[in-house]
């Protein structure tokens, strides 16, 4: 009798046991907003280099915001829309891909992270080189603002 009990109990604790019960997803407000800037920021290297923006685009908000200090995008623009119209244009714009060389600092707190980091590529076919800094602002489990700031290394001659 006191084995079957046993049993019971253990079979009872191995039912309910967390691991037994279903997930549920995390909600955007319990998202680590440091480790969804890291995840971003890993998704526009990778589309920098190769060109394939789904990892960094699948982070972005709808209602995203970006600003960009100059040429065709100079300002701020809202929406993911626009947001992917301009990174694939980056990399039509750098057909053999912009590889970050060197990232010096990460910092931030809050919802704001700053990635300061040098990179290099093949502008229209002309060297380039370049220091820059982003700015990534976390709603939630999504990116909803970036800023970018650049110029310092500038083309190699």
């Amino acid at each position: 009798m006191r084995t079957t009990a046993l049993l019971l109990a253990g079979l009872l604790l191995a039912a309910t046991a967390p691991a037994a019960l279903p997930r549920l997803a995390a909600s955007p407000a319990a998202a680590d907003p440091k480790a969804v800037a890291d995840r971003a920021f890993d998704g526009l290297t990778r589309g920098l280099a190769t060109g394939q923006w789904d990892p960094f685009f699948s982070l972005l908000a709808d209602d995203f915001t970006f600003w960009f200090p100059t040429g065709k995008y100079l300002g701020e623009h809202k929406g993911k829309a626009q947001a992917m119209e301009f990174f694939r244009y980056v990399s039509s714009a750098f057909p053999g891909g912009i590889k970050v060389v060197e990232v010096m600092r990460r910092s931030g707190g809050g919802n704001t992270f700053v990635y300061e980091f040098r990179d290099e590529g093949t502008l229209r076919g002309e060297p380039y080189r370049n220091r820059v800094a982003i700015s990534l602002d976390v709603c939630g489990d999504r990116i909803c603002g970036y800023r970018e700031y650049f110029g310092s290394d500038g083309k190699i001659n």
